[in-house]
C-alpha cells in the first residue's frame, strides 16, 4: 500500500513510525512532514489545510490511503473532498469534526445525547459574557473557578480555566474583544469547573462500533506542577492507573458510543478516531471535550504499546468491520516528554540547532520530531514543541527513567521541558 499521512508534528511522526512497521506498506508520503519523518518518508512540501493541492497529490501519486492528523484540515472537509474522489481517507467528515470545530456544537450534542458534562451557557458578545459571570460568581463565591472556552479551533490553547470574576472576565475580553484566537472568538463556552484528574481516552469508530484505545493522561501546563499557561501539552504517559479497563468500557459506553449516535440520528457517520477527553470526578467520568483525531503528545505515547498493525485498524474502521478488531496491547508503560523552545507557549525563536539527537536514541529513547527542518546537514527548531523523547518499559518508572535519560543527551538553545511527567501516578521518587 502506499499511504499518504498529512501533518507534520510529534503526531505525525508517530503515525508515521507505526505506519512503516506494517507489512502491507510499501511507501509512505507525508504532506509537509519534518526533519525526523523525512528518516522513514517521502515529504512534500505541502500545508496540511492545502485540501485541493493533497487530493491532487494523492491522485498523482496513486495513494491507497490517507491518514489525516491535525484538526484543521479535518473540519475544512478534507476526507469530504477525498471521498468526493474516491480516494481512502481516515478522518470523520467536516460534519463530524464539528465535535472539535465548535465548542458550542459539541457542548449541545452532549446535553441533548444525554452525555456526562459540565452545566454551560454559550454566549454571543462581551456584555452577555460579563452579566454571566456577575450571575455566577455572585451565586458560587467570589473565589470559585469557571471555565472559558472559545467555541472555534485555537491550536489547544482556547481554554482558560478562570480564578475569580476579573481573571474570568480579562479572558473573555482577551477572547471576544480583542480576538487573540480570531473568528474562534465569535462565540465561547462558560461551564462549571469540574475537579478531580484528567484522561484521554481515544476510539477507532466505525461510526456503529468503537474499538477503544490505551488510555493516557496528558500534561497541558507549561511548568511542573502543572504551572503556568495551557500548551498543546508538554508529555503523557500509559497506561492510567486510575483509568482501569471497567472505567474505558464506561467511558465507551456512556460518552463516546452516545456521540456517534447522535451524530448518526443527524445524518452524520464518523469515522476515524473520536478522542474524549475526560474529568474523573466524584460522580464518575465526565467530558471535558471531544477531538476528532488522535491526540498529541498522547499518540506518541500509547503507539509504542501497540502490538497489533496499525493500517489493518484503520482500515477495518473504513470497511465497516471494526466490531471484529481489537487492537492488542504489550504489557508495559510508555512516558511521553516533550522538549519545547524558549518562550513557549508564547513567542519563541526558531532555527536553533540541535545536537544529542543519537544519543537520546542510543539510551532507549524513541525520539519523535514535531518543529524541526533539516538544512546544511543539521537539525534546526522550527516550532513550539520541537521534538518529544518517549521511554518504554515493564513499569512507569522504567518508562519515565527511560524518556528522561534519551532527553538528557539532547540540547538546544532555550530548551525547556516538564521534569515530572507522569508523577501523579509514580508517586515519590
Amino acid at each position: 500500500m502506499r499511504i499518504l499521512v498529512i501533518g507534520g508534528g510529534g503526531r505525525e511522526h508517530a503515525l508515521v513510525w507505526k505506519i512503516a512497521a506494517s507489512p502491507r506498506v510499501e511507501k509512505i508520503f507525508c504532506a509537509p512532514g519534518n526533519a525526523g519523518i523525512a528518516k522513514l518518508a517521502e515529504c512534500v512540501p505541502m500545508k496540511a489545510t492545502d485540501v485541493e493541492g493533497l487530493a491532487a497529490l494523492a491522485q498523482r501519486e496513486r495513494i491507497d490511503l490517507a491518514v489525516v492528523g491535525p484538526e484543521a484540515p479535518l473540519v475544512a472537509g478534507i476526507v469530504d473532498r477525498f471521498q468526493s474522489l474516491g480516494l481512502a481517507v481516515f478522518g470523520p467528515c467536516a460534519g463530524a469534526a464539528q465535535l472539535e470545530g465548535s465548542k458550542v456544537f459539541a457542548k449541545e450534542l452532549m446535553r441533548d445525547a444525554g452525555i456526562p458534562t459540565a452545566p454551560f451557557v454559550v454566549c454571543h458578545s462581551v456584555e452577555e459574557a460579563r452579566e454571566r459571570l456577575r450571575v455566577h460568581f455572585r451565586e458560587q463565591g467570589a473565589g470559585s473557578r469557571i471555565v472559558v472556552k472559545a467555541d472555534g479551533l485555537a491550536a489547544g490553547k482556547g481554554v482558560v480555566v478562570a480564578e475569580g470574576e476579573r481573571e474570568a472576565s480579562d479572558a473573555v475580553e482577551r477572547i471576544m474583544a480583542e480576538r487573540i484566537f480570531g473568528a474562534a472568538g465569535d462565540r465561547i463556552v462558560l461551564e462549571r469547573c469540574l475537579t478531580g484528574q484528567e484522561a484521554s481516552i481515544m476510539a477507532v469508530t466505525d461510526g456503529r462500533s468503537v474499538a477503544p484505545l490505551l488510555p493516557s493522561q496528558d500534561h497541558k501546563r507549561v511548568f511542573d506542577g502543572d504551572r503556568g499557561p495551557n500548551t498543546g501539552g508538554m508529555g503523557a504517559y500509559a497506561p492510567v492507573p486510575v483509568v482501569p479497563p471497567a472505567m474505558v468500557d464506561e467511558v465507551s459506553e456512556r460518552i463516546i458510543l452516545p456521540a456517534v449516535r447522535a451524530l448518526s440520528a443527524r445524518g452524520i457517520v464518523y469515522r476515524g478516531v473520536l478522542y474524549a477527553g475526560i474529568m474523573l470526578t466524584d460522580e464518575g467520568p465526565q467530558t471535558i471535550e471531544f477531538n476528532c483525531r488522535f491526540g498529541d503528545p498522547e499518540t506518541q505515547t500509547i503507539l509504542p504499546l501497540l502490538d497489533s498493525d496499525l493500517v489493518e485498524l484503520m482500515l477495518s474502521a473504513l470497511d465497516g468491520s471494526l466490531a471484529s478488531a481489537a487492537p492488542v496491547w504489550a504489557e508495559s508503560a510508555a512516558v511521553c516528554v516533550v522538549a519545547a523552545s524558549g518562550g513557549y507557549p508564547g513567542g519563541y525563536e526558531t532555527g536553533r540547532e540541535i545536537s544529542g539527537l543519537e544519543a537520546a536514541e542510543a539510551a532507549g529513547g524513541i525520539v519523535f520530531h514535531a518543529g524541526t527542518r533539516a538544512a546544511d546537514g543539521k537539525t534546526l527548531t522550527d516550532g513550539g514543541r520541537v521534538l518529544s523523547v518517549t521511554g518504554t518499559g515493564p513499569t512507569l518508572r522504567d518508562a519515565a527513567d527511560s524518556a528522561y535519560a534519551g532527553l538528557a543527551g539532547i540540547h538546544f538553545e532555550g530548551m525547556h521541558f516538564r521534569r515530572d511527567i507522569g508523577a501523579r501516578a509514580l508517586g515519590p521518587a
